[in-house]
């Protein structure tokens, strides 16, 4: 980038780590849990591309469950094994940091989730966390490390994987940068029209540090 930013904030399932795999591993367990409507593995692949609120709907998953349903997936994810980083993420979060570029991380999942997966090391030099954001309440958590870190919103970006991530983005007035790799598919992705999308982490990071 031309100029550098305040801050960006990441997203951590999808973005920074492959966690997919692990929840749709999860779904017939929450599914029979909180009594809404199992896909198949065909309509799974195909609600990727859709609004969430779409999603909810199809399945029949009422607005109140979602916290519910929330809370114990983070449990489950808190239980489970580290979630694998894609290739070339630590690579990218320390080039950032390296340069001075304020890193934050905004996510559905827990802190110590999120810690264990990063490591030690590069946890460490996070500059502000906001973790168990709700499934439309990323904006509240984008605006609470903002102000934390008094960043600039015309000067923060925003790096994620779904439609509800460049929504948020949106709504607070930053930049947002979609990424491929995680659950929304390319197109989907580009038709909630980011600011900028990406297919691979090299130029993701040639983008952010360049």
């Amino acid at each position: 980038m031309a100029t550098k930013p305040d801050l960006i904030i990441f997203d951590f399932d999808g973005t920074l780590a492959d966690s997919v795999g692990f929840f749709r591993e999860l779904l017939p367990e929450l599914s029979q849990k909180f009594r809404f409507r199992l896909p198949s593995f065909e309509e799974q692949e195909a609600m990727r591309g859709h609004p969430p609120r779409e999603v909810m709907q199809s399945l029949g998953i009422p607005g109140w469950k979602l916290p519910l349903i929330a809370v114990h997936a983070r449990k489950r994810a808190k239980a489970a094994e580290t979630f694998p980083l894609f290739e070339g993420t630590r690579d990218l979060l320390d080039t950032l940091m390296a340069r001075g570029i304020p890193v934050a991380v905004v996510s559905s999942n827990s802190e110590a989730v999120v810690r264990r997966a990063l490591g030690p090391e590069i946890s460490s030099r996070i500059s502000a966390w906001s973790c168990g954001a709700g499934m439309f309440g990323k904006a509240k958590h984008f605006r609470d490390v903002m102000k934390r870190l008094k960043a600039d919103p015309a000067r923060t970006l925003a790096v994620g994987d779904e439609i509800r991530d460049i929504d948020a983005a949106r709504e607070v007035g930053i930049r947002c940068v979609a990424v491929s790799w995680g659950f929304a598919p390319r197109e989907a992705l580009t038709a909630a029209r980011p600011d900028h999308a990406f297919d691979c982490g090299e130029d993701l990071k040639a983008f952010l540090a360049g």
